[in-house]
């Protein structure tokens, strides 16, 4: 679900509220988190495709600066849309931030420099439970905006990510 916040600009620059819980709440998301996390990122880095088996998180994710091609993939099995990847540009322009029920996978390409990425979760990162989704797993069927010829930097762990035919995932 993509959350618009109003901006307001004038001659200092601009205000942006982050999250309000009163908002998100008339949007029917009752979400309590607990860890907010920041990424810097340079141009062409691949975070993800991230999730927990255990201590599921929801994430409200929001571009501070630059521009992410941001992925998000269903796997719970009983979904209808289990498997299917969702994607789409988010900026830190004062777009909208994006909200990640627990039960997906997330990951993303930053496409500018220097680019920070702000997400809050609804449970502490757990190492131990934390698992990877093969960014490139032609099953997932995701068309990532890579100039022609050139890989994503990536740390070794993304890079090792589990198929979707392997991966764990949630009921």
């Amino acid at each position: 679900m993509l959350i618009e916040s109003p901006v307001f600009r004038d001659s200092r620059g601009s205000f942006t509220e982050m999250w309000n819980r009163r908002q998100l709440g008339e949007l029917g998301i009752d979400a309590d988190f607990v860890q907010d996390n920041l990424s810097i990122s340079g141009f062409l880095t691949l975070r993800g495709l991230h999730y927990q088996v255990l201590n599921a998180q929801g994430k409200l994710v929001r571009v501070v600066r630059g521009e992410i091609f941001d992925v998000i993939v269903d796997l719970r099995r009983s979904s209808p849309v289990f498997g299917r990847s969702f994607t789409i540009r988010l900026s830190g322009d004062g777009g909208p931030a994006l909200w990640i029920p627990a039960g997906f996978a997330h990951g993303f390409l930053a496409l500018t420099d220097d680019t920070i990425v702000q997400y809050k979760v609804t449970d502490y990162w757990a190492p131990q439970v934390e698992r990877t989704l093969l960014w490139n797993d032609p099953a997932l069927g995701i068309q990532w905006p890579l100039p022609t010829g050139t890989s994503p930097t990536l740390s070794q762990k993304d890079a090792a990510g589990a198929l979707l035919a392997d991966a764990e995932t949630y009921s």
